[in-house]
């Protein structure tokens, strides 16, 4: 894939005027870049061709010995968030250069955003699946409202099978929202504005494909 990394902002609302009407549309302000490439792999001496770029200032104290080494090679500051990307042009890059927004994104580009998802921790069957419960307080319904009811059959499977939807865990998966539109593109300030939603919350890393 050929991206970069960035950070979600927030949300904002442009606003497209036609002859016949007004549409508002949803959008989200991405940080995007500049970032910097750490390392160049090629198929020769790793068996791959891979560009790894580097985003998101650290500070120098927060770096141990080999991170202060491999950022030092590239003749830039340690950073925090470090992602390979295998669909560049190998040969165009070499260590230290710097990506933007301006170079791989034009507005009216569709884009794909790669992100985690809020994490929600462990959550019943209502939240989780969007179950109904097993009805009101009445006939003895007294502390059943938001539980699953029966989960298996009787005699035959005698189990519960595999993948029946159950509380556990919600959230902090990784999801990828294509098809998006870029609808502006200010360099000054390295943001990028897509349509619609991202997933994640607000100051989450992200990675923006094109």
């Amino acid at each position: 894939m050929s991206g970069i990394i960035g950070k979600k902002v927030g949300m904002t609302s442009l606003f497209e005027t036609t002859e016949a009407s007004v549409k508002q549309i949803a959008c989200t302000l991405l940080q995007v870049g500049p970032c910097v490439v750490t390392q160049v792999k090629t198929a020769e001496k790793d068996g791959y061709d891979a560009i790894q770029l580097a985003f998101d200032e650290k500070k120098e104290a927060r770096a141990n010995k080999p991170e202060k080494g491999h950022f030092a090679k590239a003749n830039t500051t340690p950073k925090r968030k470090l992602i390979e990307f295998t669909k560049f042009p190998v040969g165009k890059f070499k260590l230290g250069d710097v990506l933007s927004v301006a170079d791989l994104f034009a507005e009216g580009d569709k884009v794909a955003v790669v992100g985690t998802t809020k994490g929600k921790g462990f959550q019943g069957v209502v939240k989780r699946h969007g179950f109904s419960g097993v009805g009101g307080q009445t006939h003895g319904q007294h502390n059943r409202a938001r539980h699953p009811g029966s989960i298996g059959a009787s005699s035959f499977p005698s189990r519960v099978l595999p993948g029946m939807r159950m509380a556990g865990r919600t959230g902090s998966d990784r999801v990828k929202i294509q098809n998006l539109r870029v609808m502006r593109i200010l360099p000054e300030h390295n943001i990028l504005v897509v349509s619609g939603s991202v997933p994640g919350a607000k100051n989450s890393y992200i990675v923006v494909e094109k």
